[in-house]
């Protein structure tokens, strides 16, 4: 829109630290369009990250289980991770047949969207796939400890409730969901 704020504009940067993907942090100095200045404005940069609403042909959608050690909690949430297989999608599909077994199905984008706009520089894509089946073992790689779940759709809006599905970019796309079907 004609109206819209303007982009502010990066009068210099420099890293404070590069630890790809997990902790780049970058100090920017920024002029607003009011001319006014901040001096010291802290960027997270991660990579994209990517989810899957996996839907099994029995209208179930396969969830894993973990410990997060930032919370110091166990949690469902969604299979995925960082975008770090090709693109979003091949990077969702490899998630899920890694940390589930499950794969195959109909695949589509679902939702595109940011844990913190202000702070964090990157996108988390959230795909949709139904008619998931097993066609492997999972391959957890060595620092994942999960445990795979099986939900009704219509338990999902519950366990948010109910604080069992904490993970916001998770809990707004099967939100999303849950609303769509009903």
């Amino acid at each position: 829109m004609s109206d819209d704020p303007k982009p502010w504009q990066v009068l210099a940067s420099r890293y404070l630290h590069q630890e790809p993907p997990w902790l780049v942090v970058r100090e920017d100095r920024v002029a607003l369009p009011n001319g006014v200045q901040i001096e010291r404005y802290w960027v997270n940069e991660y990579e994209a990250w990517c989810n899957v609403i996996a839907v099994t042909p029995d209208d179930r959608i396969v969830m894993v289980r973990q410990y997060r050690h930032g919370i110091g909690q166990v949690h469902y949430e969604l299979p995925g991770g960082v975008a770090d297989h090709g693109t979003p999608e091949e990077s969702a599909r490899t998630e899920l047949l890694q940390e589930t077994g499950f794969g195959g199905g109909a695949w589509s984008p679902f939702m595109r969207i940011c844990a913190n706009p202000s702070l964090a520089s990157n996108w988390t894509h959230t795909f949709l796939a139904e008619g998931v089946e097993r066609i492997a073992e999972p391959d957890h790689e060595p620092t994942e400890d999960l445990r795979i779940h099986f939900m009704p759709v219509r338990d999902i809006p519950q366990m948010i409730d109910d604080g069992e599905i904490v993970q916001a970019l998770h809990a707004a796309a099967l939100l999303r969901y849950a609303l769509q079907r009903a």
